[in-house]
C-alpha cells in the first residue's frame, strides 16, 4: 500500500467484485501504481492485465498480492516480460532487529570469509522466537499498539491456523474439508519438520487411532497448504558428483515459518526446552526460513542435499556456478567438529569441475561465537547472519 497510488481491496469491496464480474479491466482504471489486492478472487484479471501492460509504455504499472496462489491453469499464459514475481515470506530474524547481519550472505556467496562475532543469546531467547515467528503483526507499530507477549503471539499463530483449517483450506480448491482432518495433518506436518517424511508416512501420521488417511487425501492437503504459503518443502540438490553416490529426492518439510508448527501442536517454550531433539528440528527450519530470505535478495534458491551412503547437508544456497554455500546447522556448538567434516566431506564430493568450488561452508549455530576454523569452514550464529 506504502508503494501504490491506488487500490483495491477484492475481498472487502463487494461493488468491485461485481463490477469485475461484467468486465475485469475496470479494476484496472486508477492511478498508478495500482495495487489490486487478492487478486486471485478474480483471476480473470490476469489476461486483461497482460493487454494493457503491453498497450501502456514504461513498467510499474500494477501490483497484484494475494495470500493463495491460484491455479496453474489461471496464470498459463506467461507473463515473461510482463510481470515479475516475488515471494514474501515472513520475517527473518535479521529483519525483525534480532541479527546483527554482519555476516552477510551475498559476501559468502562472493566468496568473502565469514568475519568473527559474537551472539548472546540464549536457549531461552531462541524458543522464543521459534515460538512467535516472523509475523510483521506481532511487533506491533506504536506506544498505544506494543509488540505483542510470546503468550499472545502464539494464540494469535493458533487462530490462524484454526482459520487455514475451517475456512482457508476449503477456499483455495472448493473442496470441502474435515477441519479435524486438516488440523490433524498440520500436527503431523509439525512433528516431522524439517525431515524428508514421505507423504505416506504423513498420511498415517495424521489418521490417528480411529481415522485413515489415504496418501492421495495427503497430497492434496499438501496442494492446498503450499497454495495458501502454509507449507513451503525444502528441494532436493542435484549437483553433479565426483562419486558414484545415488542422489535422494524426496523434499524436505518445513511450514513457511517453525511457529505454525508450534502452534499446531498447541506447544510452547517450556516444550521445546523439554524436547531437544524437536527444538533442533524446529531451530533449523528458522535458519532456513531466514536463508531464503536472504537468498533470494541474491538470486538464490535453498535446498538439501542427501544421498545413498547416509551423506546429508542441511542447506545449500544456489546462485549458480561457483556461487554456492553449504551450511550444517546445529542448535548447539558442541558438534561443530563433526558438522565441520560432513561439510568438507561434501565439498570433495561434488565435481566442482562442473559446478565450480564452494563459494562458502558453514555451521550455522544458535549462539556464541562466529570465526572461520583452520579448516576453512566458517562458524555462524544466526543472529549474526543476515542479507
Amino acid at each position: 500500500m506504502q508503494a501504490s497510488a491506488s487500490l483495491v481491496l477484492l475481498d472487502a469491496d463487494r461493488s468491485a467484485r461485481r463490477a469485475a464480474g461484467v468486465d475485469p479491466g475496470f479494476l484496472l482504471q486508477g492511478e498508478t501504481p495500482r495495487l489490486i489486492d487478492e487478486w486471485q478472487i478474480v483471476p480473470e484479471i490476469w489476461n486483461h492485465l497482460r493487454h494493457a501492460v503491453d498497450a501502456r509504455p514504461g513498467r510499474g504499472h500494477f501490483i497484484l498480492t494475494g495470500s493463495a496462489v491460484p491455479p496453474d491453469d489461471i496464470t498459463r499464459h506467461t507473463g515473461a516480460g510482463r510481470i515479475s514475481r516475488l515471494r514474501l515470506r515472513p520475517m527473518s530474524l535479521f529483519e525483525l532487529g534480532r541479527s546483527t547481519g554482519e555476516v552477510s550472505l551475498a559476501r559468502l556467496l562472493a566468496g568473502d570469509p565469514a568475519p568473527a562475532s559474537v551472539v548472546e543469546s540464549g536457549v531461552e531467547e531462541l524458543a522464543d522466537l521459534v515460538c512467535v515467528g516472523g509475523w510483521p503483526g506481532h511487533l506491533g507499530s506504536s506506544d498505544e499498539d506494543p509488540p505483542l507477549s510470546v503468550d499472545d503471539a502464539m494464540a494469535e499463530n493458533r487462530d490462524y491456523l484454526g482459520e487455514v483449517c475451517r475456512t482457508d483450506i476449503q477456499r483455495v480448491d472448493g473442496n470441502g474439508r474435515d477441519p479435524v482432518r486438516v488440523g490433524r495433518f498440520l500436527q503431523a506436518l509439525g512433528r516431522n519438520v524439517a525431515t524428508c517424511a514421505a507423504t505416506a508416512t504423513l498420511a498415517k501420521d495424521a489418521g490417528g487411532p480411529d481415522q485413515h488417511v489415504t496418501s492421495h487425501t495427503a497430497r492434496s492437503y499438501l496442494t492446498a497448504l503450499e497454495r495458501l504459503m502454509i507449507v513451503e518443502d525444502q528441494p532436493p540438490w542435484a549437483p553433479h558428483l565426483r562419486s558414484r553416490s545415488r542422489l535422494r529426492t524426496r523434499p524436505k518439510r518445513h511450514l513457511v515459518d517453525p511457529s505454525l508448527a508450534v502452534a499446531a501442536l498447541s506447544a510452547s517454550p517450556r516444550h521445546l526446552l523439554h524436547d531437544f531433539e524437536w527444538f533442533g528440528l524446529l531451530f533449523e527450519s528458522m535458519v532456513v526460513r531466514d536463508l531464503r530470505v536472504y537468498a533470494q535478495a541474491s538470486g538464490a534458491s535453498v535446498y538439501h542435499y542427501r544421498d545413498n551412503t547416509g551423506l546429508e547437508v542441511d542447506a545449500v544456497v544456489d546462485a549458480g556456478p561457483g556461487r554456492w554455500a553449504a551450511f550444517e546447522i546445529k542448535l548447539g556448538a558442541g558438534r561443530v567438529d563433526e558438522a565441520a567434516r560432513t561439510l568438507l566431506k561434501f565439498a570433495h564430493r561434488v565435481d566442482t569441475g562442473r559446478c565450480g568450488e564452494p563459494a562458502a561452508l558453514g555451521v550455522v549455530v544458535g549462539g556464541g561465537y562466529g570465526y572461520t576454523r583452520p579448516d576453512g569452514v566458517g562458524v555462524i550464529p544466526l543472529g549474526a547472519l543476515g542479507v
